[in-house]
């Protein structure tokens, strides 16, 4: 008998017998664990992918349709990234599969010759909700470009990111929002388990693709578990911690991701979904986790605001109009070594993109310097002392940290008392 509320299509893919059991084709990517803080679980590693290593933690740039906005592809390279991101959902309705695998693939498309993730295209049952129906077999779309009805199952997720040709690939997943309750979160956690076995067996390029399971399960811990402990049991690659960063109190986000990296493999990365707020990168990293993505660096640069070691500077405001300062003295990127904050101010105010282009250039530089920063500070073992100064620096006295950071520091041995 299936456990309650577990479908019997669940219990039936348990077995050795499973897709996911008999796959057993070397994947694309190795991971080596260089150094491990003493006190926290931050790690620092090297991820070995087709396209070339790659260093974590590490966050990857999103780029929707293949760029992103108003940043070339040598552009970001000559910035240090060596992977970034790719929406298949977005890519599959435009420019189309068949287009870029005629181009060589997305590396090809947009003349990127380091590392790609695609994401399954599951995100968009959230943030196309009123446009999607889920079913066993797949999602189903009305297309926001010509209204015209689109199955994504798992095989087709799959499908269009070997199209791709991105180095990781992700499963499909049943997502739903973060901040959801009840039977609908049971339903697409276990959904989500039948589904990677569907992309396990859909995946034609997995000497060449590797293929991330998603752990799914919502803020219920007995669910989130029960997922980690199916998933875990498939020979993939790597795992991502799905369904967070939502709208979920900042709390309940800490405790599912820590329960998520206590249960996962040490010998495969670990990748967050959806996070990239300064702050928490750095506690999750102290959590365990090793990948992290996010449109927020961004995002926030299209509206004027550049990331600074103490948040933020909304280059708008009047008092940067004469200010010959570069953004951040200290940062080395083509923005700051070559234009001043009044200068984008000027710009800014004159609806000129190119403001929009520089400030992006910067923010992308600052989460790239923060990722390496942090990973120097675990390799030269001294990454409790790194916490300690960032979270002084940003929020100037340590009584001002926010108290979920706090705790979740304290968590794993850090303490800002």
């Amino acid at each position: 008998m299936a456990a309650p509320g577990e479908p019997e299509a669940t219990r039936r893919s348990e077995g050795p017998e499973t897709a996911a059991a008999a796959t057993r084709v070397p994947a694309a990517l190795r991971l080596r664990v260089l150094a491990e803080c003493g006190r926290s679980k931050a790690r620092a590693c090297e991820l070995l992918l087709p396209h070339g290593a790659v260093a974590t933690p590490v966050f990857m740039p999103v780029g929707t349709q293949g760029t992103m906005k108003g940043v070339t592809a040598a552009q970001l390279g000559g910035l240090g990234c060596r992977i970034c991101l790719g929406n298949t959902y977005h890519l599959g309705m435009r420019p189309g599969p068949e287009l870029i695998r005629k181009a060589g693939g997305l590396h090809g498309f947009m003349n990127w010759n380091q590392n790609l993730l695609t994401d399954s295209g599951g995100f968009q049952m959230v943030s196309l909700l009123a446009l999607s129906e889920v079913t066993e077999e797949g999602v189903r779309f009305r297309s926001p470009y010509d209204g015209a009805e689109i199955l994504l199952s798992p095989e087709k997720s799959v499908e269009i990111q070997n199209a791709l040709g991105s180095d990781i690939i992700m499963q499909l997943d049943d997502v739903v929002s973060s901040t959801l309750t009840g039977p609908r979160v049971e339903e697409a956690m276990y959904r989500s388990i039948r589904w990677l076995d569907r992309c396990i067996l859909a995946n034609r390029r997995p000497d060449q693709q590797n293929l991330f399971a998603i752990i799914q399960g919502g803020l219920d811990p007995v669910l989130r578990s029960k997922c980690l402990e199916e998933m875990t049991k498939r020979d993939v690659p790597g795992f991502a911690i799905g369904g967070l960063s939502g709208g979920e109190s900042k709390e309940q986000f800490w405790k599912m991701v820590t329960l998520s990296t206590d249960r996962l493999p040490r010998e495969k990365p670990r990748y967050l979904m959806g996070v990239g707020y300064a702050t928490d990168l750095v506690v999750c990293v102290a959590l365990g986790c090793d990948m992290f993505d996010c449109v927020f660096p961004t995002r926030t640069a299209r509206f004027g605001s550049a990331l600074i070691a103490t948040g933020n500077l909304q280059l708008k405001k009047k008092k940067f109009a004469k200010d010959f300062r570069p953004i951040d003295e200290a940062c080395t990127c083509p923005t700051c070594q070559r234009h001043s904050r009044a200068f984008l101010h000027a710009l800014l105010h004159s609806n000129n993109t190119a403001a929009l282009h520089h400030v992006t250039i910067h923010n992308i530089a600052y989460q790239l310097w923060l990722m390496d920063a942090i990973r120097t500070s675990i390799m030269e073992q001294r990454f409790p002392d790194f916490v300690r100064d960032f979270m002084k620096t940003m929020y100037g006295e340590f009584r001002r940290c926010p108290a979920w950071a706090v705790e979740a520091l304290e968590s794993v041995g850090i303490s800002l008392s």
